[in-house]
This record gives C-alpha cells, sequence and structure tokens, in this order.
C-alpha cells in the first residue's frame, strides 16, 4: 500500500538567479572560470552586480528548479530550504508556491539576506555562476520536517548542500529519515568544482548506500573518479551497483546500473539561450519518469525532453507546458 503524500521532495538552497549576458573577456577581467560555480560574500555579489548590466530576475536554486519541473510534469511536489524576509525571499516563496510545491517554511527575520546567484551567459549559451548563500547557510536538521520526508516517495538532495556545515546534517538526517520509511533518496553532484572539494565524501555516500540514485553531468563524473577518460569513469561508476544518471549535453545520456547501460539521445533544439538549469531539468523529467514506472529509457528521454525546453529561454524555470509537451513527443 503506498502512503505517501508526496512523489518528490527536494531540499536544498532557496535561490533567486539574477541573470545577465555576457561574453568571455568580462568573464577574465573579474576573474570568473566560464561554466562553473563559485561561492562569494555579500560584497562580491553587491559590486559583481553592480558591474553586470541589465539583468532578469527568476528563482532558482539546483534543487528547487528541479522540484518546480516535476510539478509541472504532474508530480505531487514539496521543497525545504531557507529564505529571509525580505525582496528577494519574497520572490523566491511566491515563485515556488505558485508552482504548486508545498512549500511551509518561515522565513529568517534576522540574520542574512536571502541568497542570490549571479549568472553570466555567454553567447554560446553556457552559464558562470557566482553565489551568495545568505540564508541558506541558515539551513539545519531542525528544518527538516521528518513527517513530510517520510511520506515522499523520493527524497531529493543537490550536492550543493555538502558546503555548508548545518546543511550537511540536514541533508543526512533526510537521507536517514527516507531510507527508514522505505523511500528513495536521489543526489545531483551539482558541479565539478563541489565534486573536487568533496570527492572521498560523496564516494562514500554512494558505496554506504546513503543514496540511491545519482545524477551528474561528464565533467562531474571525471572529477569524481579523477579520470579524463570517459569510459574508465562510467566503468567506475557501473562497479558502484546504484542507479546513476550521466548528462552530456548534445550527446545526450547514459542511464548506468550494474546490470545495463541505456545511452538516450539529446532532443533536437533551434537555439540555445542559457543552459543554468539543464541538469536540473533533466532530472525533473527522469524522476517524474521513474515515479510513474516508466522504463529508464523513457524516463531519461523525458529528462532530455525538460531539459531541451528550458535550455532554450533565460532561467531555470519551464515557459511549456511540460506535459502537453510530453505528450506530444510520446511520453504522455
Amino acid at each position: 500500500m503506498d502512503t505517501s503524500r508526496y512523489d518528490i521532495v527536494g531540499i536544498g538552497n532557496a535561490i533567486v538567479d539574477v541573470i545577465a549576458p555576457s561574453d568571455d573577456d568580462f568573464l577574465v577581467a573579474h576573474g570568473l572560470h566560464k561554466g562553473t560555480m563559485r561561492l562569494i560574500d555579500e560584497a562580491t555579489a553587491e559590486k559583481l552586480y553592480r558591474a553586470m548590466g541589465q539583468t532578469t530576475i527568476v528563482s532558482g536554486g539546483s534543487a528547487a528548479n528541479t522540484i518546480i519541473g516535476a510539478a509541472k510534469l504532474g508530480c505531487r511536489a514539496a521543497f525545504i530550504g531557507k529564505v529571509k524576509a525580505d525582496p528577494l525571499g519574497e520572490i523566491f516563496s511566491h515563485d515556488i508556491r505558485a508552482a504548486n510545491v508545498a512549500f511551509t517554511a518561515l522565513p529568517a527575520a534576522e540574520g542574512p539576506a536571502s541568497a542570490r546567484c549571479l549568472v553570466l551567459v555567454t553567447p554560446d549559451g553556457q552559464r558562470t555562476m557566482s553565489t551568495y548563500l545568505g540564508a541558506c547557510q541558515g539551513l539545519t536538521e531542525a528544518d527538516v520536517d521528518p513527517s513530510l520526508v517520510a511520506a515522499a516517495r523520493i527524497s531529493y538532495l543537490e550536492g550543493y548542500l555538502w558546503d555548508p556545515p548545518a546543511a550537511k546534517g540536514a541533508f543526512m538526517r533526510a537521507a536517514k529519515i527516507a531510507h527508514a520509511a522505505g523511500r528513495r533518496v536521489a543526489l545531483s553532484l551539482s558541479d565539478a568544482f563541489c565534486v573536487d572539494r568533496y570527492r572521498d565524501e560523496f564516494l562514500a555516500l554512494i558505496r554506504d548506500r546513503s543514496i540511491d540514485i545519482l545524477f551528474a553531468n561528464e565533467s562531474e563524473l571525471h572529477a569524481l573518479y579523477q579520470t579524463a577518460d570517459f569510459e574508465t569513469a562510467v566503468a567506475q561508476l557501473r562497479s558502484e551497483d546504484i542507479l546513476a544518471v550521466v548528462t552530456r549535453s548534445e550527446r545526450g545520456a547514459l542511464v548506468v546500473t550494474r546490470e545495463e547501460t541505456h545511452a538516450v539521445k539529446a532532443f533536437p533544439v533551434e537555439t540555445i539561450v542559457d543552459t543554468t538549469g539543464a541538469g536540473d531539468l533533466f532530472a525533473a523529467g527522469f524522476l517524474a519518469g521513474l515515479n510513474k514506472d516508466w522504463n529508464l529509457v523513457d524516463c531519461a528521454r523525458l529528462g532530455a525532453l525538460a531539459a531541451a525546453e528550458i535550455i532554450q529561454h533565460y532561467g531555470a524555470r519551464p515557459h511549456t507546458d511540460l506535459l502537453a509537451l510530453a505528450a506530444e513527443n510520446g511520453l504522455g
């Protein structure tokens, strides 16, 4: 008997994205490494914001993007994260609730401002991110609602949670609650530099079965196993005996288990505008398919379709009816 109240609950950083077009010269001038994410303090965030020119403000956060994508694909969804009672916190809270995602966290009255991610998008669609975590760093084990996690079929956690020490504790508590209730736990590695910082700990999460499903892109997989050879990295991943998905941009994705490996093509797009959230929405589609008990190939195809939608516009929240889009592509 299925006792779940939610199909998926996400735990992650509650962030508002501040997005602006850029070029490689601007990145170099500000000491930014193209296509990566770095953590910054509030003063640096204000300085970079002033230099960015015209911006677009869109609610973001890796796990939050995934949860909203899953909700748009018909999943019963909830999110756990931390904001402050300030304008950006209000924007985030409004947007996630408007997407039909349960978000019951009370905003903090004091402390650091709500988090923001300054996203610079170059003409090739690559995004370079500078993140001020702010209020996110206040996320602790006490913010994890045991009844909510136990009532969700899948708990989805972002690797970025490994940066704030208290959030790491929230991550581990959620995983233990989920497994005690017979639920599954999914992890996104989030960023290759994040993997470099916590490689041994991420491998331990895989090998001690703290997680059941792993999402990574190629660069994160290479960082995890410290090899430049893709086939070698995949072979090592296969030996872990976990359900894993490796996204490969225009080359599609691989679904890897110990018993089988499936290659899934990317959906064609006319113009790549902004790759922000591509991996997040791929995870949303894959988990939505898994929730429907689809085969792994169709789960990955739904993920690829959701990712294709998101990279054709700014921001990491869908602009299209994803359920209708899925039906049009034989994934209803």
